[in-house]
């Protein structure tokens, strides 16, 4: 007797191939690039108090120019490394960040009526606006990074 299989094409596809483990220095990477984040969210939130900008030191910008160039780095070095990875954890992590982080239009909203007046945004707001917009887009590829690479799993399913 015959096994028949009905219903079945001729010619399957193969299996989807996972994609190879991330490297090992993935969640430090992730880490460093969060904290150069955070440093570098510094300098647009202080330039913003800054009245006189030919009076404030030259080094000032330069590092300003060099931490955000290395922030860019460390975030095209993360999107690299989690290219096509992207899991569906990663992707409820993000979208739970971005609910939160879209508050932050309402935060800025109530700052600029309460403090606008004593605040410099040409100085400011365009630091904000991009750095803004590298973390809104880089954050699913953090997140995999993040919790792809290290023991712990930030966003691993059914972690206690």
């Amino acid at each position: 007797m015959a096994r028949e299989q009905l219903n079945v094409p001729a010619n399957t596809p193969p299996a989807p191939a996972s994609p190879a483990p991330l490297a090992p220095w993935g969640r430090p990477l992730a880490l460093a690039t969060a904290v150069v984040f955070c440093i570098s969210s510094v300098f647009p939130a202080v330039a913003a108090f800054v009245t006189d900008a030919e009076s404030w030191p030259k080094w000032w910008g330069v590092l300003d120019v060099g931490i955000a160039f290395l922030l860019a780095l460390l975030a095209m070095a993360v999107l690299g490394l989690a290219d096509g990875r992207v899991n569906k954890p990663a992707e409820d992590a993000s979208y739970r960040a971005y609910r939160t982080l879209t508050h932050g239009i309402f935060a800025v909203l109530v700052v600029f009526f309460l403090f606008g007046d004593r605040i410099v945004w040409s100085n400011c707001l365009t630091g904000f606006a991009w750095r803004t917009w590298l973390l809104l887009y880089s954050l699913p590829a953090w997140f995999t990074v993040l919790s792809a690479s290290g023991p712990r799993g930030m966003v691993e399913p059914n972690q206690p």
